[in-house]
């Protein structure tokens, strides 16, 4: 399953990490005229090289109006091919020898949480995010970027329904932990070890759907002295706290 279109994508890491684990995605790729070339950008350009990939130099302004914001270039933008999108069937046949860790996100749509939240998953060494095709931020250079292109390191899951996927989810052994602020348990009292499951965030606003919500087998909240913590920031405490339990409990 693929993004419908074509896009460009900008800044040294995302156009670098796209370069080591998929170039075949890669068009073209665009330097700033006059760039000086540090280690990354030669790196770029060397790695261009050896795939045949087209190089041009020009005035990078003239890519300003393809994205909503007015964004750092940091000298290179490449025109890319959309990343594909891993079924969830086909996930869940994927034998990794040991318990999958799963992130869905129900309602993130600012691309900057959905960009830091991929890019915690791939640094915990989880094994995706499931995200819906409606109730979510595609997939853009915004998302690319943010992500320090760990968008090409982990399965990205697309559903037409979040309910249907995490049932298919219970069938194959997942449980299923939400967050909540109204929760009993505070999110370090859940063992994350010896199970398969799905870590289910909502959007800061509207927080999980009722729907998902009973679908839960845990909810859990993060305390706070002050006020509800960003879902990125809050993703990332859950995800390395089941992450220091998994590896103590790997220890010999």
């Amino acid at each position: 399953m693929k993004n419908s279109e074509n896009t460009y994508i900008y800044g040294k890491n995302s156009v670098l990490e796209v370069l080591l684990k998929n170039p075949k995605r890669l068009n073209k790729i665009y330097f700033q005229k006059k760039i000086f070339f540090d280690n990354r950008l030669k790196k770029i350009n060397e790695l261009a090289f050896q795939n045949k990939i087209q190089i041009n130099f020009v005035n990078l302004q003239k890519f300003n109006d393809y994205f909503d914001e007015k964004p750092n270039f940091q000298g290179v933008v490449a025109s890319v091919s959309p990343i594909e999108y891993v079924e969830l069937s086909e996930f869940l046949e994927r034998d990794t020898n040991k318990y999958k860790k799963l992130v869905l996100l129900d309602g993130i749509c600012d691309p900057h949480n959905l960009g830091a939240i991929i890019r915690t998953v791939a640094a915990a060494g989880f094994d995706g995010v499931m995200v819906s095709n409606h109730r979510c931020a595609p997939i853009t250079a915004v998302v690319e970027k943010i992500s320090s292109g760990a968008v090409n390191h982990i399965p990205i899951i697309k559903t037409t329904s979040l309910s249907a996927s995490i049932d298919l989810l219970k069938k194959h052994d997942f449980w299923v932990i939400a967050t909540q602020m109204q929760a009993k348990d505070n999110y370090y009292e859940i063992d994350y070890t010896d199970m398969n499951f799905v870590l289910v965030m909502g959007s800061e606003g509207k927080g999980i759907s009722k729907t998902i919500l009973n679908k839960a087998d845990y909810t859990v909240k993060l305390k706070s002295d002050f006020e509800s913590l960003n879902v990125s920031a809050a993703a990332a405490v859950i995800i390395y706290e089941a992450k220091r339990q998994i590896e103590i409990k790997q220890k010999p």
